[in-house]
């Protein structure tokens, strides 16, 4: 009976922590992979739902600067998405 109860638990584990233990690409990775820019990268992703985004806002005097992790689920359903809208 353990074992039927730990695998039940293991089935509800929720999205986001997947997210976390699965493969993160940087921008370089996948502007590599699909042949593209960093920006055209960084706008395609910039605001997707799944992305790990850190940095600093930009004050006064000093330039921001944003970090991206992109897992690799969210790589493959943008590819997706992309892929059907030609």
């Amino acid at each position: 009976m353990q074992s039927q109860n730990s695998a039940e638990a293991i089935l509800r584990i929720p999205k986001e922590v997947d997210t976390a233990l699965e493969r993160h690409y940087s921008v370089d990775e996948v502007a590599k992979i699909w042949g593209l820019s960093r920006r055209t990268i960084q706008r395609i992703f910039g605001d997707e739902p799944g992305v790990v985004c850190w940095g600093n806002s930009e004050s006064r005097f000093k330039r921001g600067y944003i970090t991206l992790r992109i897992p690799e689920s969210v790589v493959q359903r943008v590819h997706r998405r992309l892929r059907k809208a030609c």
